[in-house]
């Protein structure tokens, strides 16, 4: 499991590192709102551990921002605010979980490893703006009708609408949707991209090009 580590006390990032790193997770850290921001959208995180009052962008902030772009990955909100109107601001922002400071390490870690399943599980249906994926059905809808799709361009589709808001590199793609170690060489992400464009009609543009880079599905406000 991929682990973000958003906290500003560099003992307790140092502690909570620690304690994910022993549990075999690979841990990244981060002390600051805007560095969190752009991690989160760039890297494929499995779980954000968030603390609620960094400098630059709270992590309120940045959880409503995460949240706004469509972005699914679970996010543990730590914070020193207790009362339970701020844990109730904290889960509206989109927070999943929210552990009060100070907290006991071993419930950190069981908290983690819940909110761990529950994203394992996989949530089969995502809505984003105009376009609803049904992974279990493997079924597209578009404006509530629904849209035929090949198996590999619903591959690409739904792998993209669960990192919306994120650069997904081509690499990536070949790797989880072709399931290819290497590039061949080939312009097959390109041409399926383009059909997908296409049969999303005026919300093809949903699916951004990041030259030079890959694709990054972008939810409409």
């Amino acid at each position: 499991m991929k682990v973000l580590v958003v906290e500003d006390n560099r003992k307790v990032a140092r502690l909570l590192v620690r304690a994910l790193s022993e549990e075999g997770c690979t841990v990244d850290q981060v002390f600051d709102g805007p560095t969190a921001l752009q991690q989160i959208q760039t890297v494929p995180y499995d779980l954000v551990v968030l603390d609620w009052m960094l400098p630059g962008l709270d992590g309120l902030s940045v959880c409503r921002e995460v949240r706004s772009h469509g972005s699914t990955v679970p996010i543990l909100m730590l914070t020193a605010r207790s009362e339970v109107s701020e844990r109730i601001t904290g889960l509206d922002a989109g927070a999943d979980d929210y552990l009060p400071k100070p907290f006991d390490l071993g419930e950190f870690l069981a908290r983690t490893r819940a909110l761990a399943r529950r994203a394992a599980s996989g949530e089969p249906v995502l809505r984003l703006g105009p376009l609803v994926v049904d992974r279990a059905e493997r079924r597209l809808l578009v404006d509530g009708r629904r849209t035929d799709l090949t198996p590999r361009e619903f591959a690409l589709l739904a792998y993209l609408a669960r990192e919306a808001g994120r650069v997904v590199p081509r690499s990536e793609l070949l790797a989880k949707v072709w399931e290819l170690s290497f590039d061949p060489g080939s312009n097959v992400v390109e041409v399926h991209v383009k059909h997908l464009r296409e049969k999303l009609g005026d919300h093809g543009r949903m699916i951004e090009t990041v030259r030079g880079v890959g694709y990054r599905l972008v939810v409409p406000s």
